[in-house]
């Protein structure tokens, strides 16, 4: 398809994809004009109209590339849980801890516990900043392509350490893609759907955690018995299973309509959205592509896209909240979910049970999330991303209640249970619906570069809460067990509040009417009752 051709009706001008060259399409000097209106409306007048299951019809492809790109999250999943399960795992302690003169077992001492999960973050947390600057050049496919064959490079290391040292230093490295990919995933899997498919796209992020933690349960359930280093050899090389397969499918994925756009290449745009699109669907991908150039021109400055601009005016609103919503996932029960099996050990379980509950834990999980899309579907992300926080506060609160009544069977069970009931209904509410709000809040042409910082945020928090964790949690330290509850029940709390006071509903609005939204300056708690015209432009 060469052009865009659509009737123009009288005092509107249309948009046009110029000859293709090196700097994209070539505009007139009425620039900002230049898109056909009245197509650019019935496009988002109609995914307005769409049911999910009407979305998912007509876009079937754009679906498909979203569960792709989604599963990147596996490999950073795995490897965070991985280290936590090891940590657990007698012949690792053997090989690269201490003997515990408290419990007469072998331990990674509280320092090494915290280094090793604390080091896949920091790695990450340089691959966030790295990937914001790649993606907006060379786009969401191939930054993320790179990504997948670096983290192959990286596995070698990790699999062919032999102390502390170089553990520590291949999770690092291994960190630096991971920030690649949970950086792109949910700006990718926002950009190529239509709007009733972005709460499940973005959501399905939340859902290959979990499917990430079921494999690293299964995996070390069986090898963490073995008494030889391939009890943690094997799950290290598994990692393989993952970056070749899924660098070959994004390489031949579309790039999102969305970046192409940005860039001036329409007439590539127009195909992309052809092939997320069923033909027979009855949608014009050139109104689709006017929509995206019409919600882009709102947003057009004299500058390139820059780190800077996240940090002024309405922007600096919507970066505080990306990076609020990555930050607080550390500080609402995530811990506990990453460290579960350790956790269930400490309250008192065998090695076997505490295994298997954190496999149950990571199942369970996965089952959530699919139960959270029905819940953002119909109420929203503000009210099961708040009221899910509020709700795992007070189940927080009796994890510490019940760790300070006693000790005996009973109260392990007591500990143990809660335990999974946070880590079960964090993937409920507040962790599914965080992804949604991530991918929506951005302004369309700073995407990468919030979604990067947002990430950068999470990390930020996440260090040193896992080094407060892991003090918490060990016997050779704090040795607080369910206790901890109350500490993440303060921290909760605290989240809770500014969510409810800050987070905006942005269910059912387009991108266009979320740039409106936040350009008026509407406060959070008014933005389910305002009405913007589809016709409005600011």
């Amino acid at each position: 398809m060469s052009a865009i051709q659509t009737e123009k009706p009288s005092g509107v001008t249309e948009i046009e994809a110029q000859p293709s060259n090196n700097q994209g399409p070539v505009y007139d000097d009425n620039e900002k004009a230049n898109y056909n209106r009245t197509g650019a409306i019935d496009a988002e007048q109609q995914e307005h109209d769409m049911t999910v299951l009407q979305a998912v019809r007509a876009y079937p492809a754009a679906s498909f590339w979203a569960f792709i790109m989604s599963c990147t999250i596996i490999m950073e999943s795995y490897c965070v849980f991985l280290m936590g399960q090891f940590v657990a795992t007698d012949r690792f302690c053997q090989d690269f801890g201490v003997l515990s003169t408290v419990t007469g077992k072998y331990i990674i001492v509280a320092s090494w516990q915290s280094a090793f999960q604390c080091s896949g973050p920091v790695g990450a947390f340089i691959g966030v900043f790295i990937a914001g600057p790649i993606t907006s050049w060379i786009g969401y496919r191939w930054a993320t392509i790179g990504g997948l064959m670096a983290l192959n490079a990286f596995i070698f290391i990790f699999y062919f350490g032999n102390s502390q040292g170089m553990f520590f230093a291949a999770q690092i490295l291994e960190g630096i893609p991971w920030g690649i990919f949970i950086a792109n995933a949910p700006a990718y899997c926002a950009e190529i759907v239509p709007l009733r498919l972005r709460a499940p796209a973005t959501q399905m992020l939340q859902l290959f955690w979990a499917v990430g933690s079921i494999i690293v349960g299964g995996i070390t359930f069986h090898y963490q018995s073995m008494d030889s280093p391939q009890a943690y050899r094997v799950p290290i090389a598994l990692q393989w299973m993952f970056p070749t397969p899924l660098a070959i499918l994004l390489f031949i994925a579309p790039e999102s309509p969305w970046w192409l756009v940005r860039k001036g290449r329409l007439e590539e745009a127009v195909k992309v959205v052809g092939r997320l699109g069923r033909a027979s669907s009855g949608e014009k991908p050139e109104d689709a592509v006017a929509m995206m150039k019409r919600t882009i021109d709102l947003e057009k400055t004299e500058t390139k896209p820059n780190l800077i601009e996240l940090w002024k005016g309405t922007d600096l609103y919507r970066t505080l909240i990306v990076c609020g919503v990555y930050a607080s996932q550390n500080l609402t029960g995530n811990l506990i979910a990453n460290q579960a099996v350790f956790f269930f050990k400490q309250a008192g379980m065998d090695d076997n049970t505490a295994f298997a509950l954190g496999l149950i834990t990571s199942a369970l999980q996965w089952i959530f999330v699919m139960l959270s899309w029905i819940l953002t579907t119909y109420l929203g992300r503000r009210t099961i991303y708040v009221y899910g926080q509020f709700i795992n506060c007070a189940f927080l609160i009796a994890l510490g209640i019940a760790a300070s009544v006693g000790s005996g069977t009973a109260v392990s069970n007591a500990q143990a249970s809660l335990g999974l009931i946070v880590s079960v209904l964090f993937c409920l509410g507040p962790a599914p619906a965080s992804w949604v709000i991530i991918g929506e809040t951005p302004s369309v042409r700073l995407r990468p570069l919030t979604t990067g910082i947002g990430r950068g945020a999470y990390y930020l928090v996440n260090i040193p809460c896992i080094f407060l964790s892991s003090y918490m949690l060990n016997s050779d330290k704090w040795n607080l067990g369910g206790k901890s509850g109350y500490v993440w029940a303060g921290t909760a709390l605290f989240c809770s509040v500014l969510s409810w006071l800050y987070i905006p509903e942005m269910k059912d609005r387009s991108f266009r009417e979320i740039d409106i939204l936040f350009t008026r300056k509407v406060p959070a708690r008014k933005w389910k009752q305002t009405v913007v015209d589809i016709r409005d432009d600011e």
